[in-house]
């Protein structure tokens, strides 16, 4: 927990907690994360074995190598490039056997403005949460996502239904690696969410929202978010950050 100051003309302020726990029902925990001043992050990943925590190691690993050694200002490409050499290093080190979700925010500017450069592949997951509304940033790359879109599940159904693990994009696996890019502008009082879906498998939105406005500290939060998690079933690995965006 940090923190960080992002500028002395803006004063505007990071502070941020995160936090892992393998869940009640799995021996591994898949999941990774990378945490840093700029650069928020996480990667659930899959194959089996070991091959899923290489996966999602190499993909946070390498995507923090590129931001480091990338020229400012911060792009779209920068991330783009750095996640296409994360899927090559997964595919080298697994054989194709295991695959990664990942997303995540990176904090960029543009003309004087602060922005989240959000990211993602699969169906982890980066909301905001600002004035006691909760915002999903990022689409899922699922099979449940696609029959709701076309209507032929509900809302309800989409968090219930039993395929809703089935991936339709992810890094190392499979054909279809492409990477989904928004962006948001910076504002004081945000709060951003970036988790995997051992966190959004077990909790509606509507009580990840009520958690995150209950006031209490990033860390806290992410501690009670896995804590609540657990209670609720905890079937997979639970991996989040939150990061709160105060003025000064």
């Amino acid at each position: 927990m940090s923190d960080e100051e992002l500028g002395p003309s803006n004063g505007l302020y990071l502070d941020y907690g995160y936090g892992s726990h393998v869940g009640l029902r799995r021996e591994l925990n898949e999941d990774s994360s990378v945490v840093t001043a700029s650069l928020f992050a996480v990667a659930d990943g899959m194959g089996g074995h070991d091959s899923g925590e290489v996966a999602s190691s190499l993909a946070v690993q390498t995507l923090a190598e590129g931001w480091e050694a990338a020229a400012e200002p911060i792009t779209r490409e920068t991330i783009a490039t750095a996640i296409d050499e994360a899927d090559r290093r997964i595919r080298a080190a697994t054989d194709s056997r295991a695959g990664t979700t990942l997303t995540g925010a990176a904090l960029t500017s543009s003309e004087n403005a602060l922005q989240w450069l959000v990211f993602n592949i699969g169906d982890s997951r980066t909301y905001i949460h600002y004035e006691g509304a909760l915002l999903q940033l990022t689409r899922d790359h699922s099979q449940v996502q696609e029959m709701f879109e076309s209507g032929m599940i509900t809302a309800e159904e989409l968090h219930y239904h039993p395929q809703r693990n089935v991936i339709t994009r992810a890094l190392g696996a499979g054909d279809a690696d492409e990477v989904d890019f928004s962006v948001a502008t910076v504002h004081a009082g945000q709060r951003l969410l970036v988790c995997s879906d051992g966190l959004t498998g077990e909790l509606t939105d509507a009580e990840i929202a009520k958690i995150l406005g209950a006031g209490r500290s990033p860390q806290d939060t992410v501690d009670w978010l896995i804590h609540q998690a657990l209670r609720s079933g905890g079937r997979d690995n639970v991996t989040l950050v939150v990061v709160d965006v105060k003025g000064a």
